[in-house]
């Protein structure tokens, strides 16, 4: 008989599985069961042991963090499709304490929902019956102190097709219990957003919301949402959609996300750190787990179980990054080549290990992972790290690499000398700069550094009235990264289209200091696109929220000129003068005239941008090298005066001083709008034009759909 070392993981057992997913089960349920819980309707707060199956089930959740569960928007949102979500009250029913218990459920606690995902299903929820829109996600927050277990979260951007079991509350003898089942992961739906189980067992109602568990790597990877109506299988929604919370950009806050997932590590870092009891942690079951594969690079290749948990925990433990994009570079330094683009924006330090698997070349992932943890540790963080916190990274760093070569503990030195290096030139910088090399605006104001930006090109589509488009992060000259594209959109389908797309742009893109800018390149006819008054994320519109500019698709005739316009602007002062109008009447201006005018100047426009004489001048101003102008969606009633208009715009120009701090005074404008400040209302529709000659437009336009 073979021993268990001379098995292979795909040997078959009676009931027809391999024996590697049939012992990791056995391993994992434990665990699993112990993290999962029971959705139902509020009982009045916590009612301690033995209570807490009474009254209907709504669903299943997991707890992912002290105090936090996850589960199916559809769960909380049961029987009462009258009341908002966000804020309503639902009762959790759990086993407290570890994974030590009989299984038997012994607490019950009130709970609060937190956030929805999508937002949309505050305004637009499904019939009875009907699925729900993607990802379909709850956050609850735990409304007591209570002790439980938490899951165990994948930081894979993307799982893999394999094995799992799935988990939540069925009532196969009559009474709710907790049970789980295995299946494999058949594909993909919904973008990546969905996962499918195949059908080898039922999904049975209040399963929805309980966790998918890779057998292979012990890793939480979905949350079941659908079964099908004929058969087995079903759908569940991939963990990584947690990174759509929205974020909170220039509030200083941390956001939700990175709160919870820095408190789902610094967990299980504790947990697998604490000598109080000797259970098994979810460490140390991913320690005995069957290998699903030779390591190609030996023992050294991968870090154990055990240093992926302090890892994660020493990471926790520092601020959370600034942007995605910060993150993205280290990812990209530790690996050697640019991790996958399509891949969710990675919004904290851990999602970063995560993008480290499986990397190029012959060093395995525990090198790409500490030359990764080298580089955060000497990283500039927005705020000081708690004392002793980044050197105890770097010296957790040195004592692994002890066990693997002598080449790759130099390069780590010579990395953290490099790194502090430059960390203390940052320092050293001068007062007038601000922490990224830019100085700083007049009137007190701080334009928001030149990082990344959210670009958004559209390109009319023929002669038809549909348009192909496409989203991007651009990080600066030559280096733009795509997020997504489309074709043959209306425009008034573009805001739906586009919702999805430019939400995980700005995820990319902002940082704890400031949203990142939102480009719009077009041609000048849709110069009057109302993308200030789209909803993203957040309940604002997206001007509101952050700065939005609009940009010619390609560089203009005479590069020279606009080179020379745009840095007299940028230095000001900034006098105005009217494009489209004299004394309220329409005109066209001519080139001569606008050859002219002094460098700073800012031609203004007060009439539709897609109509003449505006859409002429806008094409004058172009060719004569402007890189910055204003034109505006102008009011319904064409009875009214523009003199308003342009008075308010000469005080903003005045107030301003120079240019860089105009995209942020333009977003302050929109926020008076929608606010109701009576005073600004002739700022209704404003849009700023703004060809930075230093930010040029990939050159390529998107592939047009079949003819």
């Amino acid at each position: 008989m073979a021993s268990k070392g001379e098995r292979g993981a795909g040997q078959r057992m009676p009931d027809g599985r391999s024996e590697g997913p049939a012992r990791a089960y056995e391993l994992l349920e434990p665990l699993v069961r112990a993290a999962t819980v029971r959705v139902h309707a509020p009982s009045g707060g916590y009612e301690g042991s033995g209570s807490g199956w009474s009254g209907p089930t709504w669903g299943s959740g997991f707890f992912i963090a002290p105090g936090w569960v996850l589960t199916c928007a559809h769960v909380v949102g049961e029987g009462g499709a009258a009341v908002r979500l966000v804020g309503r009250e639902v009762g959790i029913t759990f086993q407290s304490g570890s994974p030590a218990g009989n299984g038997v459920p012994t607490g019950t606690v009130a709970g609060r929902v937190d956030c929805v995902l999508p937002e949309r299903l505050e305004g637009h929820r499904p019939g009875r019956r009907a699925l729900w829109d993607l990802p379909d996600l709850a956050l609850v927050r735990v409304l007591a102190p209570v002790s439980h277990a938490c899951a165990w979260l994948t930081d894979r951007p993307r799982p893999r097709l394999a094995e799992v079991a799935y988990f939540g509350v069925t009532e196969d003898l009559g009474t709710p219990e907790i049970t789980g089942r295995i299946t494999r992961l058949r594909g993909s739906a919904g973008n990546g957003a969905a996962i499918r189980l195949g059908g080898e067992d039922e999904i049975e109602p209040g399963m929805s919301g309980g966790p998918v568990v890779d057998l292979a790597t012990g890793e939480v990877v979905g949350v079941v949402k659908a079964r099908r109506h004929t058969g087995g299988g079903g759908l569940a929604v991939s963990v990584v959609q947690l990174r759509t919370l929205p974020l909170v950009p220039a509030t200083g806050q941390v956001g939700t996300y990175r709160r919870v997932m820095q408190a789902h590590d610094l967990y299980h870092y504790d947990q697998h750190r604490s000598d109080l009891n000797s259970r098994r942690t979810w460490t140390d079951v991913h320690g005995e787990l069957p290998s699903p594969d030779a390591d190609p690079y030996g023992a050294r290749g991968r870090l154990t179980a055990g240093e992926r948990t302090t890892l994660c925990g020493l990471l926790a433990e520092l601020p959370a990054p600034g942007s995605s994009e910060a993150v993205r570079a280290l990812v990209e330094a530790a690996r050697g080549d640019e991790p996958d683009p399509s891949a969710a924006a990675p919004l904290s330090w851990r999602d970063g290990l995560g993008l480290l698997r499986d990397p190029p070349g012959g060093a395995g992932e525990a090198a790409a992972m500490l030359r990764y943890a080298t580089e955060v540790s000497v990283a500039a963080h927005r705020e000081p790290p708690s004392p002793g916190a980044d050197e105890e990274l770097w010296d957790w760093v040195r004592a692994t690499a002890e066990r693997l070569w002598r080449p790759l503990r130099r390069e780590l030195a010579e990395r953290r000398d490099r790194g502090l290096a430059e960390r203390e030139q940052r320092r050293r910088a001068p007062a007038a700069l601000s922490v990224h090399g830019h100085r700083r605006g007049g009137n007190g104001a701080a334009p928001r550094p030149d990082g990344p930006s959210a670009l958004l090109e559209a390109w009319a589509h023929g002669w038809e009235d549909v348009y192909d488009w496409r989203v991007s992060v651009l990080s600066g000259p030559g280096r733009v990264t795509p997020v997504d594209s489309g074709v043959r959109a209306t425009l008034a389908a573009l805001p739906e289209a586009l919702r999805a797309p430019l939400a995980e742009a700005f995820r990319r893109c902002d940082t704890h200091e400031a949203a990142a800018r939102l480009e719009v390149a077009v041609a000048p006819e849709l110069f009057g696109l109302a993308v200030d008054e789209w909803t993203v994320a957040g309940g604002l519109p997206v001007g509101v929220q952050r700065p939005v500019v609009f940009r010619y698709p390609a560089d203009g005739p005479d590069p020279r000129a606009a080179a020379r316009r745009w840095e007299r602007v940028q230095t000001g002062p900034l006098p105005d003068e009217r494009a489209d109008c004299a004394g309220g009447r329409p005109r066209g201006p001519s080139p001569q005239w606008l050859a002219g005018l002094a460098d700073n100047t800012v031609p203004v426009h007060c009439r539709a941008p897609g109509l003449e004489p505006t859409l002429g001048a806008l094409a004058a101003v172009r060719a004569a090298g402007y890189a910055v102008a204003v034109c505006r969606r102008p009011p319904p009633d064409p009875g009214v005066s523009c003199e308003p208009y342009h008075r308010g715009l000469r005080e903003e120009f005045a107030d301003a001083g120079r240019g860089p701090v105009l995209p942020q005074r333009f977003q302050a404008l929109r926020g008076r709008v929608h606010g109701a400040d009576p005073d600004a209302y002739w700022a209704a529709g404003v849009a700023l034009i703004w060809n930075d000659p230093g930010r040029p437009l990939p050159e390529d336009e998107p592939l047009q759909g079949d003819l």
